[in-house]
């Protein structure tokens, strides 16, 4: 079941990992091995979370990289759905 308007994983980024143990983006982004250029578009909602960055938050903070993309999965399939209303698609079903 679809999360109702799941939030951007960088928002779970920075409100449940960054803001609790003080650490700046810089700070982040360095112990991370990305630039702060990279870790700043997660934080903003303007990029996602890969499966390479998932594994770098994973062992950074100790959870599970499946989490981090399933947070992304739900946040990019509630923002899908808000588009499904206008594509065209035709039915393939068997009679």
């Amino acid at each position: 079941m679809r999360m109702h308007n799941p939030p951007h994983p960088g928002e779970i980024l920075r409100e449940l990992c960054l803001a609790p143990l003080g650490i700046s983006v810089t700070g982040a982004a360095e112990a991370l091995g990305v630039s702060r250029k990279t870790l700043s578009a997660i934080l903003n909602g303007r990029a996602g979370i890969s499966p390479e960055m998932a594994i770098r938050l994973a062992k950074a903070f100790d959870t599970s990289p499946e989490s981090w993309l399933h947070h992304q999965m739900q946040h990019d399939l509630w923002e899908a759905g808000l588009r499904a209303k206008d594509l065209k698609v035709q039915e393939l079903v068997t009679a």
